[in-house]
This record gives C-alpha cells, structure tokens and sequence, in this order.
C-alpha cells in the first residue's frame, strides 16, 4: 500500500524547494501554494506565520536526516575507524547528492535563523546527530565521546560546505570516484585522532 503523504509533508517540501532553488526570501506563503498549485491562503491555514513555516520546515529537515539515518545504519555499530570513515562518507555523499536541495535549503534559510535561538539550534542539528556522533566516538574508545563527537561533526560541516560550495566545488574536474576516496580518507584521519587524543 502507498503512503500518502500529507498537506503538512507536501508544504514542508515546498518550502525546501523554494529556498533551495531562490534563497530564503523566495520562501513565502504564496510561493508555496503556488509551487503546490493550492488556493491562495491555503498554506497559511496549516502555517500563520513565515515563522512557523520556516520552522516547520527544520523540522521536516531534521525528520528526514533522521530516517535516511536510520535506514543507512548497520545492525551492529562500526569496530574501526576505517568502517565508520566508509559509513560517513556514504552519508556524505547523500547529501551532496539525493539530498543536494536539503543542504542548499538548510544554508538559505540560516538568514532566519541569526537572531533566533530556536530556529537555530534546528538548524545546527538538522543534518547531523549529535547523540549518533558521540556514541560513535564512544563505541571507538574516544576518552571523551561528547567532544570529539562535536569535532567531528564541525569536520564533516567544513567538509559539506566545501565540496557543496567551497574550494573543492570549485575546482570539481576529479571523478566521483576520487571524490569519494577524498572524503573517505579525510574522515578516517580525524577519526583516527579523535579517538586517540579525545
């Protein structure tokens, strides 16, 4: 049986869609019920505020951060740094591939977040867990899993925004194959360290 996805759901997304695709003053009420092809007003109805929206579509995020997660995840926990350097950068490659519009969105919609704790705090954590990150560091003997876990999640947001924006996006010409390599090996010399030093 197919799962019919919501009015919320579809909102959501086209609330990502719009500030994915034109920034975060593109994100409106009326761009969404246009993009939708709903009445004018109709995602007002389910959202008041541009607030609201903004923040419903974090949630939306984090929600779908937690569920490719989860079905990515293996049954039994990385044992080396080598496994769980593999397990990463395959996330990583979801979401500068599959998910390009999530992280594209999540950058755009940071303006909003500036001066609000809440909307920021949803952001910071929409993409990576830290909870998923610390008992990883845990599980490879970290002395102190909660701060290499934050270390290694600010890696893996440099790494995001480089190759999604910065120097690496740049100068794309190598394969995806050594692109992959690049990830791979950077993560596991961090994790390496990580596990030793913290």
């Amino acid at each position: 049986m197919s799962h019919r996805r919501s009015r919320r759901d579809l909102i959501c997304d086209a609330a990502l869609d719009l500030a994915a695709e034109g920034g975060n003053h593109a994100l409106t009420h009326q761009g969404v019920d246009a993009r939708l092809g709903l009445p004018r007003g109709s995602t007002s109805y389910y959202y008041r505020t541009r607030r609201a929206l903004v923040s419903a579509a974090i949630a939306h995020l984090t929600c779908r951060s937690s569920e490719q997660f989860r079905d990515a995840a293996p049954s039994v926990p990385p044992k080396t740094t080598r496994e769980a350097a593999s397990l990463i950068a395959a996330q990583l490659e979801v979401l500068l591939g599959d998910r390009r519009r999530d992280v594209l969105a999540r950058y755009a919609l940071m303006a909003d977040a500036a001066g609000d704790d809440e909307l920021r705090e949803g952001l910071a954590s929409c993409l990576f867990s830290f909870p998923a990150a610390t008992a990883l560091m845990d599980s490879l003997g970290a002395s102190d899993p909660a701060s290499a876990a934050r270390d290694l999640i600010t890696l893996l947001e440099g790494l995001v925004f480089d190759f999604a924006f910065g120097a690496r996006k740049l100068g794309a010409d190598s394969s995806h194959a050594d692109g992959t390599e690049t990830l791979r090996t950077s993560i596991r010399l961090w994790i390496d360290a990580l596990a030793v030093t913290k």
